[in-house]
């Protein structure tokens, strides 16, 4: 008996593991969402793309109707003899298309909820780096003698010197960046100034042979 208690004990333990690791709760976070949303996107698809798919096609195609939209594979007709879809085989291009819209539709609300969740976990992972940090700095100084108030003044002003230094380092590389491009545009522009020079230089040569060739005949 205590055997099998300890068994069921062991397998709630690993589902309680199991469903509060992180992946599974943003992926079950995912699912729902787009569960929901799915409804909308329908909605949308259905009843408000679709007509306008229809119309648009209506207006390429030269059709009066709706009907003469399908491509018939095999026309039925009704008990009065008029054209029926339900007894007909036929190709809807405005349901496949708007079938094609549904999809993008839902592929992109994914698409966002999948990146929102990763900036999310990136955004937590950060935080928790910079926590840990923080608590280790402020360990370290509080064993220099530190209260705990002057060691996080003194990591804040660590901190902001390090960025500072980061940002003037990285306003340092843009400056060069842009007096590298200068100079190469400068020596792009002598190039091309040589080149115009010399032919020039050229063009002139060849028309005192021409006229000394003139001269002579």
């Amino acid at each position: 008996m205590k055997e099998k208690r300890g068994a069921l004990k062991s397998f709630f333990g690993e589902f309680k593991k199991f469903i509060t690791r992180g992946n599974v709760l943003d992926l079950a976070v995912g699912v729902m969402v787009g569960g929901a949303f799915t409804a909308i996107v329908n909605a949308l698809s259905n009843y408000i793309l679709k007509p306008l798919i229809n119309w648009l096609l209506a207006l390429l195609l030269g059709k009066d109707t709706l009907s003469e939209l399908f491509t018939f594979l095999k026309r039925g007709y009704d008990e009065n003899g008029a054209l029926s879809l339900e007894n007909s085989i036929y190709i809807d291009w405005g349901a496949f298309l708007n079938a094609v819209v549904n999809f993008l539709l839902l592929a992109f609300v994914l698409f966002c909820i999948v990146k929102a969740i990763n900036k999310f976990s990136e955004m937590k992972e950060k935080a928790r780096e910079e926590y840990l940090t923080e608590k280790a700095a402020v360990k370290k100084y509080r064993g220099e003698g530190l209260k705990r108030s002057e060691a996080r003044a003194r990591y804040a002003a660590e901190l902001a010197r390090e960025k500072a230094e980061q940002a003037e380092e990285k306003r340092l590389e843009e400056e060069r960046a842009a007096k590298a491009r200068e100079e190469e545009e400068a020596l792009a522009a002598q190039k091309k100034a040589e080149e115009e020079a010399r032919e020039r230089d050229n063009h002139k040569l060849l028309e005192e042979i021409r006229d000394l060739l003139r001269d002579r005949g």
